[in-house]
């Protein structure tokens, strides 16, 4: 009995011009998201001393360093909400954004044993980098829900929008992520550019101090941010 052999052959090319994802590729792939997501979780906290709770600890202690040096001597003013909630509110959505930038930066050039033997759509890679961040504020957001109720602020009905503002930060951050995950295996020292990048958009990003610092004429051009609205609805809607 002799066996067949197929000699189809199936020649992958990248695509010419600015396509759109293959919406079905990455839902086939789902999967591969899932397991890379999971690997990832699971090494960021063996051998940890405190685990997950790093995810608690990380934007309290934050909070408290800048409204120590911030609310309390420069004295920045957060209106008629307390300067630590301010800050907390800002610092829970801010370190999303800051880790699922820098893990989708390098996702690509750490996956790339994986993506040289077999072939998935690349995508998936960035996308199960921004997973654990997104596990980090799953844990941060009950935080500062609590944080809310303890100090007696309260909750406000427009709550029911944090989803949705969530789905526009994890949107405008795997952008990021993704522009600078292709670059990042062209150019191998943008992955030094961009703890430095993060850093600055941190105090070029109203995290710790309201959008009416800003002077009115230079506010529509500070405003070209994409993370200055992400942030300003992500407070409205929790403050």
């Amino acid at each position: 009995m002799s066996a067949q052999t197929d000699d189809t052959v199936t020649i992958i090319r990248p695509p010419s011009g600015w396509p759109l994802p293959d919406l079905r590729a990455i839902w086939h792939s789902a999967d591969l998201v899932y397991f890379l997501a999971k690997r990832d979780i699971t090494i960021r906290y063996r051998q940890t001393a405190v685990g997950a709770l790093w995810a608690v600890l990380q934007p309290l202690i934050l909070s408290g360093i800048f409204w120590l040096f911030l609310g309390r001597l420069a004295k920045v003013s957060s209106g008629h909400t307390p300067y630590a909630l301010f800050a907390l509110t800002g610092m829970t959505l801010w370190l999303f954004i800051s880790g699922g930038v820098s893990r989708c930066a390098e996702s690509t050039v750490a996956s790339a044993p994986l993506i040289s033997k077999v072939y998935f759509p690349r995508i998936a890679v960035p996308l199960s980098a921004l997973v654990p961040p997104m596990v980090d504020f799953a844990v941060a957001f009950v935080v500062l829900v609590i944080a809310l109720l303890v100090t007696g602020t309260g909750i406000e009905p427009q709550i029911v929008l944090a989803p949705v503002v969530f789905l526009v930060a994890a949107a405008v951050t795997l952008g990021i992520g993704l522009w600078l995950s292709a670059i990042v295996v062209r150019f191998r020292d943008i992955s030094l550019v961009v703890p430095f990048v993060v850093m600055v958009m941190l105090w070029t990003t109203p995290i710790l101090y309201p959008l009416n610092l800003i002077p009115e004429a230079y506010r529509s051009l500070y405003s070209i941010n994409p993370l200055v609205g992400v942030l300003e609805t992500f407070r409205w809607v929790m403050l």
